[in-house]
This record gives C-alpha cells, sequence and structure tokens, in this order.
C-alpha cells in the first residue's frame, strides 16, 4: 500500500488493494470475507485518493474507482462495482450486486440491493432500494426481481422508495418521499405515492432566477 495514510485502526485483510493517496480514518474493517469464503480468496480493490471515513465496513469481492468517499459507517457488501468519483454517505447500506458508475453520490442512510445506477446519479438521504418481489427466500428472486435500474443524471428526493426492477430514465427527477411503482420515462419528474409523471424536467423553473430552469449546467446536454 504505497502512500497510504492510516489513523486509528483498521483491519485490513489479505488480498486488499488501495491505491496511493488514500487516507483510512480508523477504526475501520477492509476486505472482510463473505459468508462461505475465507480470508484473502476475494480481492478488495480501491482506487487512488479514497477517503474512507470511521467504522466503514467493505467486504472482499468489490471494486471501488479512484477519487472514492465513505460517510461515516458506511456498509459495503460483496460484488459491487462502483466507478470513480463516488461518494457513499454515512450509515448507508450497500448489500451486494450493485453497479454504481461514475461520478454518483448516495448519502446518508440510504438502502441499495442488486442496484444499477448510472453516471452522474443524485440520491438524497434515506433513498431504499427493494429487489425482491415476495420475500422471503425464494429461490429464484433474482430471477423476477432485483434492484431498479436508473439511468444518466438521475436526481432522487430524500425517503424515496423504489420497487424491485423497476427503471428510471436518464435525466429523470424523483420528488421526494416518492414511491416508485412503475417505469419512469427519461427526462420526467414524477411525484407521489404511488409515483406518476406530472411533468417534464424541461418544464421546471429556478426558484431563485438564476437559471433558465434547473438542470441545464454540464453535465446535462439537453
Amino acid at each position: 500500500m504505497k502512500n497510504v495514510t492510516i489513523m486509528g485502526d483498521a483491519k485490513i485483510y489479505d488480498n486488499v488493494q488501495i491505491g496511493e493517496g488514500t487516507v483510512i480514518y480508523g477504526p475501520v474493517i477492509l476486505g472482510q470475507p463473505p459468508r462461505g469464503k475465507q480470508e484473502g480468496e476475494l480481492p478488495l480493490v480501491i482506487g487512488r485518493n479514497s477517503v474512507i471515513r470511521a467504522f466503514t465496513t467493505i467486504y472482499a469481492g468489490t471494486t471501488i474507482g479512484d477519487n472514492f468517499q465513505s460517510g461515516q459507517g458506511a456498509s459495503i457488501r460483496e460484488d459491487n462495482i462502483i466507478g470513480n468519483n463516488v461518494s457513499i454517505g454515512t450509515n448507508a447500506v450497500l448489500e451486494f450486486e450493485n453497479k454504481i458508475g461514475d461520478n454518483c453520490r448516495i448519502h446518508s442512510g440510504c438502502f441499495l440491493e442488486m442496484v444499477t445506477l448510472g453516471n452522474y446519479v443524485f440520491v438524497a438521504p434515506n433513498a431504499v432500494f427493494t429487489d425482491d418481489p415476495h420475500p422471503m427466500n425464494c429461490p429464484r428472486y433474482k430471477e423476477c426481481g432485483g434492484g431498479a435500474q436508473v439511468g444518466d443524471l438521475v436526481k432522487i428526493g430524500g425517503n424515496c422508495t423504489f420497487l424491485p426492477a423497476v427503471k428510471v430514465g436518464r435525466g429523470a427527477l424523483i420528488g421526494a418521499g416518492s414511491v416508485v411503482v412503475y417505469d419512469i420515462p427519461e427526462m420526467m419528474v414524477a411525484a407521489g405515492n404511488p409515483a406518476k409523471v406530472i411533468k417534464s424536467v424541461k418544464e421546471l423553473t429556478c426558484r431563485i432566477g438564476a437559471y433558465e430552469r434547473p438542470y441545464i449546467w454540464p453535465p446535462y446536454d439537453e
């Protein structure tokens, strides 16, 4: 581990690769073996210039890109693939098999399992993504459920809930407190329980008059 700074206690298992310039604020656990696996059997890869804050646990079998940040108490299980410039907030939980694109921000208290997020996705606090349409213990739930698929540039308000396998199109905006039961088309605003499309993102107005409308700044290209 070249040029890695560790402050406090850190339990780092075998077969953990940490990129240079990373700062670790202990106590943390890195490379925890998943159930049924031995120490060092699966790699954990964490990219360069990352910041891992106290009480974070990251399991073996996960790959994380450069410039990653975790909040205090974040939990990231096995088989997660996380891109560059991603932030996982305080007490957020990423269960297994999530795919998180570049430049995503997942705020405090969120829960994701088998979810796909595109690039530049913003998830506000306490959003929950469910993945099993008929718990518990159906032996084939991955085939008919799985988590949501969220396109690039989507913005998700606080306290939203997503049912299994819903699709949210590129650039959509999901209002706070919504329960997303059905697919949401790209560049649409949806809100409510169940969430319904109410307008286009292009119809939004800037509340302080600083811009023609929200979300016209890069990386948006509409």
